[in-house]
């Protein structure tokens, strides 16, 4: 059984290999950092995500909780073409919301398709329609995106809005060659602790994450990886991307102060000795709620892709266990449902 199990593992690595050369994107060409070397991106503290040996070693041990698909979810109804009076925020579900304020509305991570993959026919399916309609989505102005993974930069759904909307695309370093590539010609390749400022006095800032980058067999680390602090009149919106937990949290928010709001992942976090270098679990969300001084945050990244071995509710229960255990304000760290918005004042 393990000789047919070791065959499949390979054979399926070797047709990704051939498909992975050939979706692999160029890489970033620019100065020596502190986290460059000149060919590819390092991690605060040089925190390395596993490689091929341990990818093997999970595939053959993998105990993943079950999933179910949920066809029909309430879907909320189409937002404000506008927003003004505050702060409002609607889920679509993973790591992409809606952000309406000052008149502007940003996209984060955004992705409708139903595959995270270099192919429609396999890869994590969605096993969540969205929470809001593409074609119910008001005229973008920004998006911002974390990195180059499939269930971050979905090209597909990033052509939709390039030709609809054609809106202002953030990207971490090297990222934006591949959304130009997609037809844009309206973006912005950031480093980290870089800061520019956009219409409406409103500032957007890349901030240090622990995570890797890669979309084919050729270019891991070739682009860099990142989070958001966006700032408007003073009050800032942190948005964490995909990441392990790290000491860049507390130097976030000494840098830019206290969060209004946070964006923070809980899901794809079993098992730990695989995922810990590059995703949190429930209990560290609430570590970096506490790190960033965060008023509201809102978990992100849980129950719409199956990535991991955790299960489609598990994130969510163990978050509810870790804010219990915490002692900080339940209301302070919301888990909310697709489609629907909260609106701060």
């Amino acid at each position: 059984m393990f000789f047919w199990f070791l065959a499949f593992i390979i054979f399926v690595i070797l047709i990704f290999n051939v498909v992975g050369f050939v979706i692999s994107v160029p890489g970033y060409k620019g100065e020596v950092s502190d986290h460059f070397n000149g060919r590819v991106f390092i991690n605060p503290g040089k925190v390395k995500a596993k490689g091929l040996k341990d990818i093997i070693r999970w595939a053959a041990s993998r105990k993943r909780e079950s999933w179910k698909e949920l066809s029909v979810i309430s879907q909320g109804k189409p937002p404000d073409s506008i927003f003004n009076d505050g702060i409002k925020i609607t889920f679509v579900n993973h790591s992409t919301f809606l952000i309406q304020m000052a008149g502007v509305n940003i996209l984060t991570d955004p992705i409708w398709s139903q595959r995270t993959s270099p192919v429609r026919f396999a890869g994590p399916k969605r096993v969540r329609p969205p929470g809001i309609l593409f074609e119910d989505l008001p005229a973008i102005d920004f998006v911002i995106i974390s990195h180059n993974h499939y269930d971050h930069l979905d090209a597909p759904t990033m052509k939709k809005l390039i030709l609809q909307h054609n809106p202002q695309v953030i990207t971490p370093l090297g990222v934006g060659q591949f959304i130009e590539s997609l037809g844009s010609k309206r973006v912005s390749d950031m480093d980290w602790w870089q800061t520019v400022e956009m219409l409406n006095g409103l500032k957007i800032s890349c901030v240090p994450a622990q995570h890797f980058s890669g979309r084919g067999t050729n270019d891991r680390d070739a682009t860099l990886w990142c989070g958001y602090v966006i700032t408007l009149e003073g009050e800032n919106i942190y948005f964490a991307g995909d990441t392990g937990y790290g000491g860049f949290f507390k130097e976030i928010r000494e840098r830019y102060g206290d969060m209004k709001i946070s964006f923070i992942p809980i899901g794809a976090y079993l098992p730990r000795w695989f995922m810990s270098p590059i995703h949190i679990s429930p209990e560290e969300a609430v570590k970096v709620h506490r790190d960033v001084g965060s008023q509201t945050s809102i978990a992100m990244h849980f129950g719409t892709f199956p990535l991991a071995d955790d299960g489609q509710f598990q994130p969510v229960a163990e978050l509810k266990k870790a804010i219990e255990n915490s002692g900080i304000d339940k209301a302070s760290f919301k888990i909310i449902n697709e489609g629907a918005s909260i609106v701060l004042n």
